[in-house]
């Protein structure tokens, strides 16, 4: 007999897959996790746009300045960090230790890891009441990219509580220790074959490395500001600034490169093809690792640095795109001519490569010193790189978990059709928000603006960004309920033996597009033929009607 109890059980351990090995139970203990923090995020996203579109309607408010404020820097550490890195290191490791073949190792190291990077998220959200002159109820309202010396005391009349300094230094803690668990295993790996690593497995490996560096320079701000506070050091609030932005740039690349392994492991596959040039894809990698963590300074052109650097620094950001070109060139190449059947890991890879060109493009154009005077510090900013995280990073994560929930669940996707509801609302959605900020952005509103003036482009365009979010969220909740039920009533796979290969083909060919009135799809090029048709003989009698219209006029 089933007791309410036992049903929990029964939850708790399919979710967090306890009957499976070590190497899936972390893997799913941190999807699981990431899954909270992004969704906590994914609220704290939409409580910003609810108080911008309230304002833009009403010129009244619904939260607090604090409230809204706390909820852009949340949005931001918990997506970005909590989400996005987490779910990377659990897709690379997973992935590239099963394509590897090599047993895991220090098992405790990435359990203590595991268990440092989320606590640092608690210390970050606030409130915690414990001691009122210890914690300021809304410290995460001072802003998560730190304008040093904002917050910090004897420098800012809005000191923030040092919680929010330790936590982020557990978060720093917590991320090296999954990278050092990592190039361990490449390093292995590397001893036990004499083998080239699969172009997956460079980039993991890579984006290590582009993490170990790219964290440094927070690393360092963070222990500054720590130091600070204990009044052990002072402060150079521009030397602060500069070490702060390694990450702030790399970050990007950081959490696009899964997106970049992704499509270099998946369109050859789905396109059942050799990649085009493996060389290419490999210099590639190494030129990411190169040229990521060398521009922070073009986040700060409008600080008084001589202009010899800010040029520097605009050549360096160009750079940053020679790679990418090169990997969409060698993927291009790769399926040309390919016959790929449509399913949702195909679709959403696709959205994954085209986003990124199109995301891309107005990343170039705030390298440009002119251009950047004129957007920054804009909602234009913000459109870009939402565009990327939106139709590149979030698309080829859903591409990966479609086929990594079945390998290692031992259930197939609970239904297709709600896959497909949740990728069609999820890119009307996105595509809203994109377009809101860029309007925005070219119409002159500062980022984080809660009050602004109420002129048609800003209320119409706050309104539609905040339309898409609901849209977006709703799509996404979908997506989640669909993940819950295949947890607990998927069909049961059969997948034991299969290679990661087979098994993506295998899942793929449950992820077919539902069934639509084929034969008319089939007839839909010669209803377009006759609709043409029809179109055409109506011209004549249309002209000869606005003719005798002009005469009456006249």
């Amino acid at each position: 007999m089933s007791t309410p109890i036992s049903g929990l059980v029964n939850f708790v351990k399919q979710v967090f897959q306890l009957d499976k090995d070590w190497l899936s139970r972390i893997t799913m203990a941190m999807i699981v996790l990431s899954l909270i923090w992004g969704i906590l995020g994914i609220i704290d996203a939409l409580m910003a746009r609810i108080q911008e579109a309230v304002w833009a309607t009403s010129s009244n408010f619904i939260l607090t300045s604090q409230e809204y404020y706390g909820s852009i820097t949340l949005h931001g550490v918990r997506d970005l960090f909590g989400f996005a890195v987490q779910l990377e290191i659990a897709i690379f490791a997973f992935i590239s230790l099963r394509m590897l073949k090599i047993q895991p190792r220090l098992k405790w190291f990435m359990n203590l890891a595991f268990i440092i990077f989320n606590i640092s998220f608690m210390l970050l959200e606030g409130p915690i009441v414990l001691y009122p002159t210890f914690n300021d109820n809304y410290f995460s309202a001072g802003s998560w990219y730190y304008l040093a010396p904002l917050g910090l005391p004897n420098y800012s009349q809005y000191v923030l509580s040092p919680l929010w300094y330790v936590g982020m230094e557990l978060l720093d803690i917590g991320t090296y220790m999954f990278v050092i668990w990592l190039i361990y295993h490449f390093y292995l790996a590397s001893r036990s074959t004499k083998e080239k690593l699969p172009i997956f497995a460079v980039f993991a490996l890579m984006t290590s490395l582009m993490i170990a560096i790219g964290w440094s320079g927070e690393a360092a701000a963070n222990t500054w500001d720590l130091l600070a506070i204990a009044g052990v050091t002072g402060m150079n609030v521009i030397a602060n600034q500069i070490a702060f932005w390694i990450l702030g740039h790399s970050i990007v690349y950081i959490v696009w490169m899964p997106a970049i392994a992704s499509m270099y492991y998946l369109i050859p596959l789905l396109a059942n093809k050799p990649l085009y040039s493996d060389k290419m894809a490999r210099i590639a990698a190494l030129m990411y690792l190169i040229f990521s963590n060398n521009v922070p300074i073009h986040h700060l052109y409008m600080v008084n640095f001589p202009v010899s650097v800010k040029v520097m620094q605009e050549v360096l950001t160009y750079a940053v795109v020679v790679p990418s070109m090169l990997t969409f060139f060698n993927l291009w190449a790769t399926v040309k001519g390919a016959s790929v059947k449509v399913n949702l890991i195909s679709l959403w890879i696709s959205i994954s490569f085209a986003g990124a060109i199109a995301a891309g493009v107005t990343g170039i154009s705030n390298a440009d010193i002119s251009f950047n005077s004129i957007i920054h510090n804009t909602m234009w900013v913000p459109g870009h790189f939402h565009a990327m995280i939106f139709f590149s990073i979030v698309p080829a994560g859903f591409a990966t978990l479609y086929y990594m929930v079945p390998m290692l669940t031992g259930r197939m996707w609970y239904s297709t059709k709600l896959g497909w509801l949740h990728m069609v609302g999820y890119m009307i959605g996105t595509a809203m928000i994109v377009y809101g900020f860029d309007n925005l952005g070219l119409a002159g509103l500062t980022r984080r603006a809660e009050i602004f003036p109420n002129t048609p482009v800003y209320v119409s365009s706050e309104i539609i960004s905040a339309v898409g979010a609901f849209i977006a969220d709703a799509a996404t909740l979908v997506w989640l309920g669909n993940l819950v039920l295949t947890l607990l009533k998927g069909r049961t796979a059969n997948l034991e033996g299969l290679s990661i290969g087979e098994t993506i083909s295998t899942v793929a060919l449950q992820l077919n597009a539902p069934e639509l009135n084929t034969s008319g799809l089939n007839k839909f090029p010669s209803y377009f033929v006759s609709i043409s048709r029809a179109m055409k003989s109506e011209i004549p009698k249309i002209r000869t009607f606005l003719g005798r219209k002009k005469g009456n006029l006249s």
